[in-house]
C-alpha cells in the first residue's frame, strides 16, 4: 500500500511559526526529508523513530539533487510510509515544491500541501517594517534574486520600479550589488528606504536599515551573512519606530536548554518570548526501572511521609505501581511533601496535592522542613531516582527519622548535539547555559568534554547545582529562588550586567 506524502512549510525556523497542522504531521510521521534551513527546535517534533532524511541545500550547493530528493518521496511513499517533506518557509513559494508535486502526480503518489509562514513576511514583521501600509504603499511583490550558478540575474527592474510597491528579495545577498544597481539604473531614488534582514524572525536575528544606494557598502561593513533578504520600500521607514523583536532583554543571545526534552518546554518558551535564540539539547534523560521489588517491599512497612524530590518521580512512581498492580492509592495512607512547585504540578496532574512544599526548592531545605513536622521522629518513602543527591537523606537519619530510599528511575547522560554545542562553544557563540540539577551538569561537560567555557555564563537552580557548574564553568550564577521565573529572571541580569 503506497503511503501519503504531506509538504509542510516549516516557516522561517522558529518553532513558534509553525502551523498547528505542520506540527500535527510531523508527529504522525513516519519518514521526514527535511531542508538544510529548518530549525532545529522543529527537528526536535520528529519522531523518535521516524527515518530522517536531510536534503540540505545551499546556496548554488545541492549534496543532493533536485530529481533526487523526488525519487526519494516516492520510494519512501512506496514503502508504505507516512511522508513528510518538510521545507522552509513556504512550500510554494520559490520552495520547488510545486515539481515535487508534479513527480509525485506523475508516480500515482497521494500527497496534500501544508502551507507555512514565509520568510518574505515573517522577517519584515520582527524587523518593524509592515510590507503594505496605507500612507507608504498598497502592495508587496515578492522576488527570487537567485540565480543559477555562473548566470547573472533576470530580472525586470524597470518594471519594478514602476510598481511603486514594497520590494522583498529573496535568496539575494550574494546579487545585492546587482539589486541595488539595477533599482537605481531603473530610476528609482537612491534615497529610497531598503534594508536587509539575517536570520529573519529568530533570536540572532540582525538588520541593516539604509537609504538604497547606500545599501550594499552598509551591510558588508555590518558583516550580514546568508540567509538574508532585502526589502525595498519606503515602509523601511518605519523600521527603527515599529521595531518591537531587537529591543527586548534577551535578543541576540543564545542560551542553551539542557532539561530533560519533557521538561524543557518552559523554559525555553520564557526565554524565546525575552527574544533568546533558544538551543533545546536536552543532556539528561530517566530511564524506569523494571525491578519493582523495593518498592513491594517498601509498601509493606508504614510511612508517615511520601517524599519526591524531581517532576519525574511522579510519573515513574505510577509506572511503577502499574507495574506492581496498584496506582497512587497506595499512598494515601501518607502525607506527600514535594521538593517544589513543579513537583507539585506534577502531582496535582494525577489528582493529588502536596501536603508540603519547602520555602525554598533544594534538598536540603525539604529536609528541614520534614524534620520540623516530625519534631518526634518518623518514617519517610523517598521515591526519586538512584543518583539522588545525599543531603536529604543524611538530614533526615540525623534527625532520628526512618529513611526508606526507593530507587524508581535512573538519570542517564545523554546528549545527541554534543558536536553542535562543541563547535557554538569554540566559536564563542554561546552567551549562557542553563542547569536545574547536578545531572543536567554532569550530563553537558560529559557530553560537551574539554571545550573552552571561557565567556560562557553558567545559570544554576540551587546551591548544589551551582557548586557542580563551578568545577567548569568560571562564571556561575544562581538563581534567588529554585524556580524557573527567577532563573529566567537569573539570565535577564547577567546579560544585562555583560552589555
Amino acid at each position: 500500500m503506497t503511503g501519503t506524502v504531506t509538504l509542510v512549510g516549516a516557516g522561517p525556523g522558529d518553532k513558534g511559526l509553525l502551523t498547528t497542522a505542520g506540527a500535527q504531521a510531523l508527529a504522525r510521521a513516519d519518514a521526514v526529508v527535511y531542508d538544510r534551513l529548518v530549525g532545529e527546535d522543529i527537528l526536535d517534533l520528529i519522531p523518535p523513530q521516524a527515518e530522517k532524511v536531510s536534503v540540505g541545500k545551499e546556496n548554488n550547493h545541492h549534496p543532493v539533487p533536485q530529481h533526487e530528493i523526488n525519487d526519494i518521496l516516492v520510494r519512501l511513499a512506496r514503502e508504505g510510509k507516512n511522508v513528510v517533506r518538510l521545507k522552509g518557509g513556504d512550500c510554494f513559494l520559490f520552495g520547488r515544491g510545486g515539481e515535487e508535486c508534479e513527480h509525485l502526480l506523475a508516480n500515482h503518489v497521494p500527497f496534500r500541501v501544508i502551507p507555512g509562514v514565509t520568510s518574505a513576511l515573517a522577517a519584515p514583521a520582527f524587523a518593524g517594517i509592515p510590507v503594505t501600509h496605507r500612507d507608504f504603499t498598497s502592495s508587496v511583490h515578492i522576488i527570487t534574486a537567485h540565480a543559477r550558478a555562473g548566470k547573472t540575474l533576470n530580472i525586470d527592474f524597470d518594471s519594478l520600479v514602476r510598481l511603486d510597491g514594497t520590494l522583498v528579495f529573496l535568496m539575494g545577498l550574494t546579487a545585492l550589488e546587482q539589486v541595488t544597481d539595477g533599482l537605481l539604473r531603473a530610476g528609482m531614488s537612491p534615497e529610497m528606504p531598503a534594508a536587509v534582514i539575517e536570520n529573519g524572525a529568530r533570536g540572532t536575528q540582525r538588520k541593516v536599515v539604509s537609504v538604497l544606494s547606500d545599501l550594499a557598502a552598509n551591510v558588508r561593513a555590518a558583516g550580514l551573512q546568508s540567509p538574508a533578504l532585502i526589502i525595498v520600500g519606503r515602509v523601511c521607514s518605519l523600521s527603527d519606530a515599529l521595531d518591537w523583536f531587537t529591543p527586548l532583554p534577551l535578543h541576540g543571545k543564545t542560551v542553551v536548554v539542557t532539561r530533560p526534552r519533557e521538561r524543557a518546554g518552559t523554559l525555553a518558551d520564557k526565554l524565546r518570548v525575552l527574544g533568546a535564540n533558544v538551543i533545546e539539547a536536552p543532556c539528561i534523560e530517566t530511564a524506569q526501572r523494571t525491578d519493582t521489588q523495593p518498592l513491594a517491599d517498601a509498601l509493606q512497612q508504614p510511612h508517615d511521609w511520601a517524599v519526591f524530590t524531581s517532576p519525574a518521580g511522579v510519573p515513574a512512581a505510577v509506572h511503577a505501581l502499574r507495574g506492581l498492580g496498584r496506582d497512587l492509592r497506595a499512598l494515601y495512607s501518607m502525607k506527600i511533601a514535594v521538593i517544589g512547585k513543579g513537583t507539585a504540578a506534577a502531582l496535582a496532574a494525577y489528582g493529588l496535592t502536596a501536603d508540603l512544599v519547602p520555602t525554598q526548592y533544594d534538598g536540603e531545605h525539604l529536609a528541614h522542613a520534614l524534620v520540623d513536622v516530625m519534631p518526634q521522629g518518623g518514617s519517610t518513602l523517598l521515591l526519586r531516582a538512584e543518583q539522588g543527591g545525599r543531603i536529604l537523606p543524611e538530614k533526615l537519619a540525623a534527625a532520628g527519622i526512618q529513611v526508606t530510599d526507593v530507587p524508581l528511575y535512573d538519570t542517564v547522560h545523554r546528549c545527541d548535539k554534543a558536536d553542535a554545542l562543541r563547535g557554538l562553544l569554540e566559536s564563542g557563540k554561546i552567551d549562557a547555559v542553563t542547569f536545574t540539577s547536578v545531572s543536567t551538569v554532569e550530563g553537558f561537560a560529559q557530553a560537551v568534554g574539554a571545550a573552552d567555557y571561557k565567556g560562557v555564563t553558567a545559570c544554576c537552580i540551587g546551591a548544589q547545582t551551582a557548586d557542580a557548574a563551578r568545577k567548569y564553568f568560571a562564571n556561575v550564577k544562581v538563581s534567588k529562588n529554585a524556580t524557573i521565573d527567577d532563573l529566567v529572571a537569573c539570565i535577564k541580569e547577567e546579560i544585562n550586567n555583560v552589555q
